[in-house]
């Protein structure tokens, strides 16, 4: 359902609200984001499907965003431009623009779609949904504990997955 309030301007990140994870786009005007999708897969996102969780190459696509959307709940979302400045918006599309059915190398820990997004915008990828899962699935298993009473461990666990200071600072 795309929000009838929300009026995205060219260079915008677009956060689609999917079952158990948020897919990333960036808004390039006239109605249409560039996004990533599986490359082996026709549908309009890197839904979590047999051919994504797996992937490790996904294809850069220019589409609809009311296609991309679907039925899901979406918001422009500039979260990092409190601590980031994003680039110049024209060089953001053209970058964008010019990476149009490339195959670009996909790992939902560190080269996700949120990443390709915030690397355009802002000239480094970041994934924050990540960063939040790692720290979840920490004190789901109950590691909590286990990693306070190791910190050298739980850094060099938290540092594989990025996320040193998030899971730090979860876990102090």
């Amino acid at each position: 359902m795309g929000q009838k309030n929300c009026k995205p301007q060219p260079g915008d990140l677009i956060e689609i609200f999917r079952p158990f994870y948020q897919h990333w786009a960036l808004y390039v005007g006239n109605g249409y984001v560039i996004h990533l999708t599986p490359v082996d897969d026709e549908s309009s996102s890197l839904w979590l499907s047999s051919s994504s969780i797996g992937a490790t190459t996904a294809k850069v696509k220019k589409q609809r965003l009311k296609d991309v959307v679907g039925n899901h709940r979406w918001r422009v979302n500039n979260k990092y431009d409190r601590r980031r400045t994003p680039r110049p918006v024209n060089d953001i599309i053209r970058e964008a623009e010019e990476r149009i059915d490339e195959e670009v190398t996909y790992d939902a820990l560190t080269d996700n779609c949120e990443h390709f997004v915030t690397e355009l915008r802002y000239g480094k990828g970041v994934s924050r949904q990540v960063r939040k899962a790692v720290v979840r699935g920490v004190v789901a298993l109950g590691l909590a504990p286990v990693a306070a009473a190791f910190p050298a461990v739980a850094a060099v666990a938290a540092a594989v997955a990025g996320v040193s200071g998030v899971v730090r600072r979860a876990l102090s």
